[in-house]
C-alpha cells in the first residue's frame, strides 16, 4: 500500500507527463512508439496505475525530449 505522500508523487508525475506529451501534440500511442513501451503502459503511467521503473520515465523523458527531473513530481 502507497502513502499519501507516495501517491501524490504517482498522480502529479503521471499528470506531468500527460501534461507534456500533450504540449508536444503527441499521442499516447505515438509516445509509446518513441520511447519503445507497450502502448498501454503510457496511459496506466498517466492514470497513476503503476508505479514505473526508472528506466521507462528515462524512455519517457528521451521520446519527449525533456530532462528526466522534468518529468518527476518534486514538493519543494
Amino acid at each position: 500500500m502507497f502513502s499519501k505522500e507516495e501517491i501524490a508523487v504517482l498522480k502529479n508525475t503521471g499528470d506531468r507527463i500527460r501534461e507534456v506529451r500533450e504540449n508536444k501534440g503527441l499521442s499516447q500511442d505515438r509516445l509509446a512508439i518513441e520511447a519503445d513501451i507497450p502502448k498501454n503502459q503510457v496511459g496506466r503511467i498517466e492514470r497513476h496505475e503503476i508505479n514505473t521503473t526508472l528506466l521507462t520515465l528515462y524512455k519517457i523523458a528521451k521520446a519527449l525530449d525533456v530532462e528526466l527531473r522534468d518529468l518527476i513530481y518534486n514538493q519543494d
